[in-house]
């Protein structure tokens, strides 16, 4: 089969990005356009493809899932001794996107990162369902497995290890925060000439332009 990979294109047409439509803080108008992107049914609307860089210098991206909107900062959990965490040890900045097609939306934000405090990370380990929270103890995230049945087996053990008690959140496990310098809002229009609007932080204020498609 072959396959006409260059020929695929859309012709975006639901919308437009006006200054007037702006809003002096970006996060607000994140979370309404997250909000919208939840209403229209939007397939994982908190799926964001997080960048970080590796000691070496290389790029690593991956699906992650947003968790929480705060005043500056937009916060993710994972596994601290995964290869995203090795990669924000070293370079603690990052870069995450969200795509919401049905909207023809896309949001970039960069940043700064830092750890959640041990008391929130423990706080949102205990909301989550209990196959997650065995699941966070049994894989050894980024690590080799010989196969999928060695994977079971550990999840087994640590379900065994748990059975009737309440499962601590590991030491290896938590939240990180995105303090967020860049927040660019893109919005398809036809014939490519899509509308770009660059939010920048700097000396305690958020200033924005328009850029070109």
């Amino acid at each position: 089969m072959s396959l006409d990979i260059a020929g695929l294109r859309e012709n975006y047409t639901r919308g437009g990005l006006k200054e007037d439509d702006l809003i002096e803080d970006p996060v607000i108008f994140f979370k309404k356009w997250l909000e919208e992107a939840i209403e229209s049914k939007v397939a994982e609307p908190n799926a964001m493809s997080l960048a970080t860089v590796a000691e070496d210098g290389t790029p690593n991206s991956r699906i992650v899932l947003l968790k929480e909107v705060g005043e500056r900062t937009i916060r993710f959990y994972t596994n601290y001794e995964s290869r995203k965490g090795s990669d924000l040890k070293t370079n603690p900045f990052a870069a995450v996107s969200f795509w919401w097609p049905e909207l023809e939306r896309q949001v970039r934000i960069k940043g700064s990162i830092k750890k959640v405090s041990r008391e929130e990370s423990d706080e949102y380990f205990q909301s989550r369902p209990r196959e997650s929270m065995l699941g966070a103890w049994a894989s050894k995230q980024s690590s080799e497995v010989v196969n999928r049945e060695k994977l079971r087996e550990a999840y087994e053990k640590v379900s065994k290890r748990f059975k009737n008690t309440t499962i601590p959140t590991p030491g290896f496990w938590g939240g990180f925060d995105i303090y967020a310098n860049e927040i660019e809002f893109w919005q398809g229009r036809p014939s490519r000439l899509h509308d770009r609007i660059l939010y920048t932080y700097g000396n305690d204020t958020w200033k924005f332009k328009r850029l070109q498609p």
